[in-house]
């Protein structure tokens, strides 16, 4: 129910106080169960995810070599800073990977968009040409570039907030 979303964004708007929410509208202990199972693998999945991603970039931008120590250091670069918020803002899961997607914006869209910008021009046109050419190339540095402002605002409170 739609006004159960003010409370839920009062609070934050992390996953237990969603599923508890969702739970009391269910009245099934299956649906329950099945939900709350959801919500773990749904969190776990996008934590893992963007994780991974983000310690190849780490490791690329840093210059760590893929021995034990380089790896140790990147997975310290990558997973000590969520676990630190974690224990220090038990309620800041959304701005850690809030964060985390801005990084990966950074390294899914305007890098690559940038790169084959770059490459295009100094290398001149391949035989083989992805669909959409420098319009294409375009949009996705404006999708980016939006995608990345849009997390910024928010994070300074300077959009509307659904209350």
């Amino acid at each position: 129910p739609r006004p159960e979303f003010i409370g839920i964004a009062e609070k934050g708007g992390n996953i237990d106080v969603l599923v508890q929410a969702l739970s009391g509208v269910l009245n099934s202990r299956s649906l329950d169960l099945l939900l709350v199972v959801f919500s773990n693998f749904a969190v776990a999945s996008s934590f893992l995810g963007v994780t991974l991603g983000l310690f190849d970039y780490l490791a690329d931008l840093f210059g760590f070599d893929d021995s034990a120590v380089g790896r140790l250091k990147t997975a310290l670069l990558t997973f000590a800073p969520p676990v630190v918020g974690g224990l220090l803002f038990p309620n800041g899961f959304l701005y850690a990977i809030g964060y985390a997607g801005l990084a990966a914006t950074i390294w899914a869209a305007i890098v690559p968009a940038l790169l084959a910008r770059a490459s295009r021009k100094r290398f001149g046109s391949p035989k083989f040409r992805v669909w959409g050419g420098k319009p294409m190339i375009a949009l996705i540095l404006v999708f980016g570039v939006g995608n990345a402002l849009v997390h910024i605002l928010s994070s300074f409170n300077l959009l509307p907030v659904y209350q």
